[in-house]
């Protein structure tokens, strides 16, 4: 049993109320605009204090980071907290990076996304008779955008380490076409992601016959 109760930001006493900075009253969070800065122009917030951004370190300290180079290093760059690879530490690894599915469909619209996914095994599974076609993995696409990978999702062994890799690739703006170009490694389980050719909307069986 996975037990996620969340957390509050501690910001209802350290004098944000005095100078008028909004909190959300619920959660204690502060919201922001996409340079992290609060409704007082003078006031910034980064980290898992933000209003509808990701609780994770790495994030926090790249937003700071991009931060002291606006504010004075003369840069323009913003934190993507689209793009952000996660991964779930569990047994069985999930790895994702850029949109769910269900968050893609509303900003792009089903019409303009490719989904393709597959069930798969790693070939060192097989020695010990463990289940086949228990892993999963799915991308999203922008076919309005040339195919470009929006979203990527993988359910197996070493997701972290798989996820992180693609996350560059991601924020290259990696397409379909440049997966599909790209030469796998056998027997790894990254290696899928080169392979995969079934949509969602086609609703052919994905489950695997062989490694």
């Amino acid at each position: 049993v996975l037990l996620a109760i969340g957390r509050d930001a501690c910001t209802r006493n350290i004098g944000l109320q005095t100078i008028g900075v909004k909190i959300n009253e619920k959660n204690g969070k502060v919201p922001v605009n996409d340079e992290e800065q609060t409704n007082v122009p003078y006031v910034y917030a980064i980290g898992d204090i933000l209003e509808g951004k990701l609780e994770l370190t790495p994030v926090a300290i790249q937003a700071g980071r991009l931060l002291a180079q606006r504010l004075y290093g003369g840069s323009s760059r913003k934190c993507d907290y689209i793009n952000v690879p996660t991964t779930v530490f569990t047994p069985l690894e999930y790895g994702s990076c850029g949109y769910p599915e269900e968050k893609a469909i509303d900003v792009y619209g089903k019409q303009n996304l490719e989904v393709y996914h597959t069930l798969f095994w790693p070939l060192e599974w097989t020695v010990p008779g463990r289940d086949n076609n228990t892993c999963y993995a799915k991308i999203i696409c922008n076919k309005q955008d040339n195919n470009r990978v929006i979203g990527l999702h993988i359910l197996g062994p070493n997701a972290g380490e798989v996820t992180q890799g693609f996350a560059a690739a991601i924020k290259c703006g990696l397409t379909k076409e440049l997966l599909d170009e790209t030469i796998g490694i056998h027997p790894t389980c990254a290696e899928v992601f080169t392979t995969m050719d079934i949509t969602k909307s086609s609703g052919q069986d994905i489950t695997q016959k062989g490694c």
